[in-house]
């Protein structure tokens, strides 16, 4: 009597059914087979969830977006945690990270981080707040730190930047180097 074996994709399962089974059952083959063609086609561990195409692209739907990208802006001087954004989404955390940056390209931690430096540029160029108060503003603990990520982000120390901006009133972007 031949076996044929059969293994998930993962070869976590396997199935040996006799050749006799298959032919005096070939429905149940049938079906059998149905069940395991997700598991054995496509890429290791790509299982279509049930209402999931696999042409999806595992990102957040527009509305959610939206949402997280609203709480964010209305939120950006504060704490924000991304433990936070992914209840108001109703999901885990680790699978809101992973369908935002999907979306988005970037972390959500990395978004949070590029609209708190989006923010400042304007409050530098648009007021006459101290660097302590726009790094308070933009969700900063001091000033240290919101100068260290400035810099880390644009390249130059915030202060700096300001004096550059006010003299020449070039785009934020000609500053950094960067073509518009």
């Amino acid at each position: 009597m031949k076996s044929l074996a059969l293994a998930r994709y993962s070869g976590v399962q396997c199935f040996t059914i006799g050749q006799d089974i298959l032919q005096s059952a070939p429905r149940q083959w049938k079906f059998l087979m149905a069940q395991l063609d997700p598991y054995t086609s496509g890429s290791p561990g790509a299982v279509p969830r049930e209402g999931q195409d696999n042409g999806e692209s595992g990102g957040l739907s527009a509305s959610r977006e939206r949402l997280v990208k609203q709480l964010i802006q209305a939120n950006l001087g504060g704490s924000l945690e991304v433990t936070a954004l992914a209840d108001a989404c109703s999901l885990s955390r680790s699978h809101f990270s992973r369908a935002f940056k999907c979306s988005t390209g970037v972390s959500p931690q990395e978004w949070i981080h590029r609209q708190r430096i989006a923010r400042a540029k304007e409050l530098i160029r648009h007021s006459e707040l101290s660097l302590i108060q726009i790094g308070l503003e933009c969700g900063y603990c001091d000033q240290a730190h919101f100068c260290r990520s400035f810099t880390r982000s644009v390249g130059v120390p915030p202060l700096a930047w300001r004096s550059v901006v006010r003299d020449a009133p070039l785009p934020a972007d000609s500053v950094t180097g960067t073509a518009p």
